[in-house]
């Protein structure tokens, strides 16, 4: 007998109904940590458009069903190794606590479902909404900072550039804009992310239903990022002009608001004018509205595509079409048991020092000990830090000593890389390399070479010299990635994945060398680097 279920009017097999809804169920659960990270990024406007990402995706595969229907779609076993690749990158961003790792995974489980249920000759013809999933992603935080500093300070120049145009009087020290009477500082939400996201996605819809040539539609795709940023200057030179002849209160509340969706409204109608130029240039004789596919696959139809996919149970060939997908569905089952081993692991801890302990003197060293506001620490998630100005009454500059330290550096919790927040605070990296810092001992140097990332950064007239590195299990790492892929491999082989993040910092005013804060600095870590033993494990 063959059981069917039905859904608005169309049936399907009883068998795949359930395979299908207990595969999406147990890749839920196993995705589940980075899931609900992945839908609190979408309470942030630059990725508020992520509710809307599977609907419009949904659309675009609904497009396709015709297509589907004639190639008669037959599940296939590539499927297993995208499962095996999306369950690898669970436990590879679970255990190094990159948690875009989780969701990348999940999304090509999910193409191992697709795959599992039409094949790879029907994947591909649906590639363009398996594809725009993606853009429901959020960056991982090092780049989402990175960018965002670099839109900073070039929507600043381009800023600065259109108000000089309209005779302005105006200097731009770093990503802070100086109108004499008020300074405009660019920051974070200024730097046109929470435009540029949610137009790549469109612009990527936009381009894929547009009827033109493939470098066509590239081209509409790429121009979302120009678009973006020339609008995003065009925003923020408009803001300076109101607060030059009205105030710095317009610079706030309803109209910066206002400001923001009439420039996103403006970027939608530059691509589509940007299109209709295109099209004209090409010369495709089509009305505006013609010239993009939205057409829909009418519901009655979608009888004849579930047909093709529950297969013909007269035929063998048809009828073994469904074993991948239960194959994948044993697959992603015995993963639910993996993901609870993961998860409730107990790490080994190891004893250590509390910072409270650490000393505030040290030789002629003296040390006032500071704290971190509460919101701060709340987004660090960190067991142990300590952070004091030192000063030395043979230098005249102070030297601002950090120290976080995490007991367990999973479920979120890890070291943040000053790199990822720099450009966060509106510094500008003048330079940045990695220097050994064994020289800097008088006596015996640690066993372990010292290795730091030297980074010179400023602030219009501001400048600092920045040491850190990464000091973890025995280990002193400079590079962030290489930091994470460490905690992967200590805690596969030794069940640990503690660590600290250590970094000195020291102001470079006018009239100061560099070379001068270097020396303090490490006469600084020659002082105080053999006090870290015991508060950092090895």
């Amino acid at each position: 007998m063959n059981h069917t279920a039905t859904f608005t009017g169309i049936s399907f097999p009883v068998g795949l109904v359930i395979a299908v809804l207990l595969a999406i169920a147990s890749a839920c659960y196993v995705f589940f940590d980075g899931l609900t990270l992945m839908v609190q990024w979408w309470e942030r406007d630059e990725y508020s458009h992520g509710y809307m990402i599977p609907l419009v995706a949904g659309f675009m595969f609904w497009q396709k069903i015709p297509q589907l229907l004639e190639i008669r779609p037959s599940g296939s076993y590539w499927a297993i190794p995208c499962l095996l690749l999306g369950l690898f990158l669970y436990v590879l961003g679970e255990l190094s606590t990159v948690y875009t790792l989780l969701q990348y995974g999940f999304i090509i489980t999910v193409y191992g479902l697709v795959i599992a249920l039409i094949g790879v000759r029907g994947s591909l013809l649906i590639w363009a909404s398996l594809v725009y999933l993606l853009f429901m992603i959020p960056l991982p935080n090092f780049l989402y900072n990175n960018l965002s500093g670099f839109l900073q300070l070039v929507s600043s120049q381009l800023g600065v550039a259109f108000l000089r145009l309209v005779d302005v009087s105006v200097y731009l020290e770093g990503n802070v804009i100086d109108l004499g009477s008020y300074k405009l500082q660019v920051v974070e939400a200024c730097s046109g992310l929470r435009y540029l996201f949610p137009l790549a996605s469109f612009s990527f819809l936009v381009a894929y239903l547009y009827r033109g040539p493939i470098w066509l539609k590239v081209f509409v795709f790429l121009s979302a990022a120009p678009i973006t940023l020339l609008m995003n200057s065009f925003r923020i030179a408009v803001i300076g002009i109101t607060v030059d002849n009205w105030g710095i209160e317009m610079a706030e509340g309803f109209l910066h608001a206002f400001e923001g969706w009439f420039i996103f409204l403006a970027c939608l109608a530059i691509l589509f004018i940007e299109i209709w130029l295109l099209d004209r240039f090409i010369r495709s004789g089509r009305r505006f509205v013609d010239q993009f596919n939205l057409d829909v696959t009418p519901l009655s139809e979608l009888q004849s595509v579930a047909n093709t996919v529950q297969g013909n149970e007269k035929s063998n060939r048809d009828r073994g079409s469904l074993r991948p997908l239960y194959t994948v569905l044993v697959l992603l089952m015995l993963a639910v048991p993996l993901t609870v081993v993961v998860n409730e692991r107990q790490e080994e801890v190891p004893g250590r020092v509390s910072f409270n302990l650490f000393p505030l003197l040290q030789g002629q060293w003296l040390g006032r000990e500071s704290s971190l506001d509460a919101e701060v620490l709340s987004a660090l998630k960190l067991s142990d830090h300590f952070i004091a100005d030192y000063q030395h009454p043979d230098y005249q500059l102070p030297v601002n000593f950090y120290v976080a330290y995490y007991a367990s550096q999973r479920k979120g919790a890890s070291a943040h890389s000053p790199q990822s927040c720099i450009p966060g605070g509106g510094w500008v990296v003048e330079s940045i390399e990695t220097v050994d810092l064994n020289d800097a001992f008088e006596s015996m140097s640690p066993v372990v070479p010292l290795r730091a990332n030297r980074t010179v950064i400023s602030k219009g007239n501001v400048k600092q010299l920045v040491y850190y590195w990464f000091q973890q299990r025995g280990r002193i790492i400079t590079n962030e990635y290489l930091a994470k892929w460490y905690i992967f491999w200590d805690s596969m082989t030794r069940n640990r994945t503690d660590g600290a993040m250590v970094r000195l910092v020291i102001p470079v005013p006018e009239g100061t060398q560099v070379a001068d804060a270097d020396v303090q600095l490490k006469q600084f870590i020659n002082d105080f680097y053999p006090q870290l033993v015991g508060y950092i494990p090895e």
